[in-house]
């Protein structure tokens, strides 16, 4: 009888323990993930779900994370895992972006927002695959080698789409000014 109460103990304190990691995992990461997957997805709801998703599987998975500086990495990947999903589960209809207005993000001034949606614009004009890891090094702060693991690329190959992408940035963003000036 006094086995089974130590084993019951022994349960519950594992249990305790990462019910603890679990809940500073999603208190330190929660912001951060919903900006990510606002990033990927420009729809508040399907973000927030997107954010929800991760953590879920990331309860289910979180015995299996052994580095705790890795538990970023671990949880970006689990989120564009689940957004790739949704694709795989269900077709949704296009529709322009241009008839549709991005919600305003709060504590933000009307001018800050314009120019939020319009470098949001330049940014969504690159390819995906110099978008994506723009996007992970300018808003996570991810190293080239880290955003290679996390795309499963070779380093050299993320390295140069970096490179590439500011290069495009700069451009859209130099040829949109020349063309408001000449408005």
């Amino acid at each position: 009888m006094k086995r089974n109460k130590n084993h019951s103990d022994s349960v519950f304190t594992s249990m305790a323990s990462k019910e603890k990691r679990y809940e500073a995992l999603v208190h330190a990461l929660h912001k951060d993930l919903y900006r990510y997957a606002y990033w990927l997805v420009n729809d508040r709801q399907v973000a927030e779900d997107l954010v929800q998703e991760t953590f879920l599987r990331a309860w289910k998975a979180l015995d299996s994370l052994q580095d705790e500086r890795a538990a970023k990495s671990w949880l970006i990947t689990i989120l564009r895992r689940e957004n790739a999903r949704r694709f795989e589960r269900k077709q949704f209809d296009l529709v322009d972006i241009d008839d549709h207005n991005v919600a305003d993000v709060q504590g933000t001034t009307n001018e800050q927002n314009a120019e939020q949606r319009w470098m949001r614009a330049q940014i969504g004009k690159l390819a995906e695959e110099y978008r994506e890891p723009l996007m992970l090094q300018v808003i996570w702060g991810f190293s080239g080698e880290e955003i290679a693991k996390l795309l499963e690329l070779n380093r050299n190959t993320v390295m140069t789409r970096l490179f590439r992408a500011r290069n495009m940035l700069k451009e859209n963003v130099e040829n949109d000014v020349k063309e408001a000036r000449s408005n």
